[in-house]
């Protein structure tokens, strides 16, 4: 890989598009290196590095904001706080998962009342979002 980088070749080696990098850019997440004068500006292959964890870390759930909290706590090697964060998000998660579970129940109840109805009724699914 060379030494630096140019913004499309730091996209291409992070898996991104150009867009995504200024947008990490202008959040903060992602150092913007100077312009040299009619120049493009140059990125140090970590960079790529940092891209990808940025990208993992949302892909298991973290908010940009709570990803720029990991970023510094990598920095400061404050494993205890990074478990605690992650312990935090896995219990939205289950969270998550369980309403799931309960909406999935109550719309296949929902879907198999139509299937009993005998057509002289009223929509079973109409019938209950429309309740006061």
């Amino acid at each position: 890989m060379e030494t630096v980088l140019t913004i499309g070749k730091l996209a291409d080696a992070a898996g991104v598009n150009i867009e995504t990098i200024r947008y990490y850019q202008r959040r903060g997440l992602l150092d913007e290196p100077p312009k040299p004068l009619g120049g493009h500006r140059r990125y140090a292959p970590e960079q790529a590095k940092r891209v990808r964890f940025i990208k993992r870390a949302q892909a298991l759930g973290f908010t940009l904001d709570e990803v720029a909290a990991l970023l510094t706590l990598d920095v400061a090697r404050a494993c205890g706080e990074t478990q605690a964060l992650a312990g935090r998000k896995l219990g939205l998660i289950e969270q998550k998962i369980a309403d799931l579970a309960a909406m999935q129940r109550v719309l296949g109840e929902l879907v198999q009342q139509c299937d009993v109805r005998d057509g002289h009724t009223t929509c079973p699914i109409i019938d209950v979002l429309a309740k006061d």
